[in-house]
């Protein structure tokens, strides 16, 4: 497939929290572009979006600390002419309708070929939106009247403590995080649960994962780079 001309000099950021995955897509972006850095969290994307100014930032969907579509529109708003493509395991068209209401970005799954991915940049880095063709249309429709509820039926800063709390953070972790009180970040939880007929922590998990922002493959976070094979193996397929 044709690549546009400048694509040597775009310069791309990776953020995955699966290290190894996240090397193994360096390694593959870098046969084509510039890689200026990998980063394992969502808030770690924004300081090095800020930091770094990449092009484009390849990112998961579902990272800790903050997701990406949430870190994604935080970065937006700092540095506004980035560009993103979304990386998921999910078959979600309410992921990808969320997503694509960031304007130009490409939704891309990790069981897709690398050559699709390639192309999902290409066309973002053209100002053109990449939606997976893995995604059935008749999905999509349907999709795109629903996208709105990933950002509007909670402020970010409730999206925030949701995804904490899901990924089974303690209240004072959380609080200590968001720069909070304990007891604001119960309110936050009780209004939430209150709102949504949450009835238990596990209802919480769920509402989360529909709504993307947290993903079943979350790992324990006491982890080291000296044990990198304790990760989980990713399924996207470096395939030229």
């Amino acid at each position: 497939m044709a690549i546009c001309s400048n694509s040597s000099r775009l310069r791309l950021l990776v953020a995955d929290d699966h290290a190894m995955f996240a090397e193994a897509l360096r390694a593959f972006l870098e046969k084509t572009y510039t890689v200026v850095g990998v980063v394992l969290d969502g808030r770690a994307m924004m300081d090095a979006a800020v930091r770094l100014r990449p092009d484009l930032i390849v990112l998961d969907v579902g990272m800790p600390l903050l997701n990406g579509l949430e870190a994604a529109r935080r970065a937006r708003t700092q540095v506004p002419n980035i560009k993103f493509v979304f990386l998921t395991m999910y078959h979600d068209p309410n992921l990808a309708a969320a997503a694509l209401e960031l304007g130009a970005v490409g939704f891309v799954l990790k069981d897709s070929a690398g050559q699709e991915l390639l192309k999902a940049i290409d066309h973002v880095v053209r100002g053109q939106s990449y939606l997976t063709p893995k995604l059935r249309a008749e999905d999509w429709v349907q999709s795109k009247t629903r996208a709105r509820q990933f950002s509007k039926e909670m402020t970010a800063r409730q999206r925030e403590v949701v995804q904490m709390l899901a990924e089974g953070r303690p209240m004072k972790e959380v609080a200590c995080l968001l720069n909070l009180s304990e007891k604001t970040v119960e309110f936050h939880k009780h209004h939430i649960m209150d709102i949504f007929n949450l009835k238990s922590n596990a209802d919480l998990v769920l509402f989360a994962l529909k709504r993307g922002l947290i993903s079943v493959n979350i790992e324990p976070r006491l982890r080291t780079e000296a044990s990198p094979t304790r990760r989980q193996s990713s399924r996207f397929h470096m395939t030229p």
